[in-house]
């Protein structure tokens, strides 16, 4: 039995728990993993709270968490191009969670880890990163122009940054005043989120923006799409709505490609996920409260061993 963090049924914080589970199998496709540490993101409180919809009895208990980091322990078939030992990073298999010693990796969401990037580090790529790198390149802005970033001090927004920075767009975001400090050493501009933001960045950029990428959704969404006439440029990592709007959710690519131009433009200096809180796993409950709350700055990071 090896120990993993997840819930019984759908709820609030209070039905989360330790977990004692078995050592999975890997089938066809998939990857056992030694995890070393596990990113937290939204996804995850949302999955647990049944955002997403309520998971059937069959499918519980559920371990947490959606990314991680560790060692190949175990291959299955049909798998091409790991091997046992291999240091890698991914997206955990469906019906599996990161929150726990052991889990499963699907093989084609995963990548070998270069070594000058750091288990934490990588821990963080597969959903945040990965999520900036397909939102920045699905806009398709050029060289010059200027990127709205709605929602700019989370672990999408901070990647998604540095992304379009190293693309030579000029970055400016929203957020709480809070993170301006960590915004601005992303080379972006930061305009305090509230009532009033887009009168505050037509202060800056009286003929608006270029694109829009959306990570906040809502209001916070509608308060701010008028500020791109070519609504083609407007798309959504969070609110399906945007279409409404004139513009599009974001396309995901979810593949290995990705996973190795984002672990590679941080193994080049280019891109710092900001992993600004790392928990032992005895302390997963304080990580997950810390991204629900939304008072994290930058990634939250599991180390699990």
């Amino acid at each position: 039995m090896v120990k993993a963090f997840g819930y019984r049924s759908n709820g609030g914080p209070e039905v989360q728990e330790f977990l004692d589970v078995d050592v999975p199998t890997p089938m066809p496709g998939e990857l056992l993993v030694e995890v070393r540490a596990a990113g937290v993101n939204p996804v995850d409180w949302k999955i647990r709270s049944g955002m997403f919809g309520n998971a059937s009895e069959g499918d519980l208990p559920a371990v947490l968490g959606s990314e991680v980091s560790g060692v190949v322990r175990g291959v299955g078939k049909d798998v091409d191009g790991f091997a046992e030992n291999d240091e890698v990073f991914g997206s955990v298999a469906p019906g599996s969670g990161a929150f726990a010693e052991y889990t499963l990796v699907t093989a084609g969401a995963a990548a070998r880890k270069p070594p000058q990037v750091s288990f934490n580090d990588a821990a963080t790529l597969p959903v945040a990163a990965a999520t900036a790198y397909d939102g920045v390149t699905q806009l398709g802005l050029k060289e010059g122009q200027t990127l709205l970033i709605n929602g700019v001090g989370g672990g999408v927004g901070v990647a998604a940054a540095q992304i379009a920075r190293d693309l030579g767009l000029n970055v400016i975001g929203t957020g709480s005043e809070d993170k301006r400090a960590m915004v601005e050493t992303l080379g972006a501009t930061l305009v305090p989120s509230g009532d009033g933001v887009a009168d505050r960045i037509r202060q800056i950029l009286p003929d608006g923006v270029d694109g829009i990428f959306d990570l906040a959704g809502g209001d916070a969404l509608r308060a701010v799409a008028e500020l791109v006439s070519d609504r083609t440029k407007l798309i959504s990592a969070g609110d399906f709505s945007v279409g409404e709007l004139g513009g599009h959710p974001i396309e995901r690519d979810r593949t290995s490609r990705v996973l190795e131009i984002v672990a590679g433009l941080v193994a080049d200096g280019k891109l710092d996920p900001h992993v600004e809180d790392v928990r032992p796993l005895d302390e997963a409950a304080d990580a997950v409260a810390a991204v629900e709350i939304g008072h994290a700055r930058g990634k939250v990071v599991i180390a699990v061993s």
